[in-house]
């Protein structure tokens, strides 16, 4: 078991995986839930959520989030990237088409796209600033 070096943590995060994202709560436990999201290594992490949603009014006024990625079979691997927001903005076609494509395949993504953006779709960014990742490969 060993950490991942920079390059293999980035490019890890840039995998298809389903992210779970954990956001402070006043009050309460963290919220914890699973989201797609995009990632190129030395970017920044996008999620494409709602304007209304619990988890865009969490990270708004929290400024951070994290986003954890894992394998659930041997040899088991995980990245965690934990960063400030650097913006929310209104989601644009191609940002969102892309996420949905990644998870879906290009027939079904698109579909969902079509279906699911919309005014009150919103894309949340966050550059990674801390991590933690392990690898039992190696």
């Amino acid at each position: 078991m060993a950490k991942m070096t920079s390059d293999e943590r980035e490019q890890y995060l840039s995998e298809l995986h389903v992210g779970v994202i954990a956001v402070e709560r006043p009050g309460r436990a963290p919220l914890a839930v699973p989201i797609w999201y995009g990632y190129e290594p030395g970017g920044e992490v996008l999620l494409w959520t709602q304007a209304d949603s619990m988890k865009h009014r969490l990270i708004r006024d929290a400024g951070r989030f994290t986003i954890t990625v894992q394998d659930e079979r041997p040899p088991y691997r995980y990245v965690t990237a934990e960063g400030d927001v650097t913006a929310i903005e209104p989601a644009e076609d191609a940002e969102v088409r892309a996420i949905a494509v990644r998870y879906l395949g290009e027939q079904d993504g698109g579909r969902f796209a079509d279906e699911n953006l919309n005014s009150g779709s919103i894309v949340i960014r966050m550059r990674p600033q801390r991590w933690l990742s392990t690898d039992y490969s190696k």
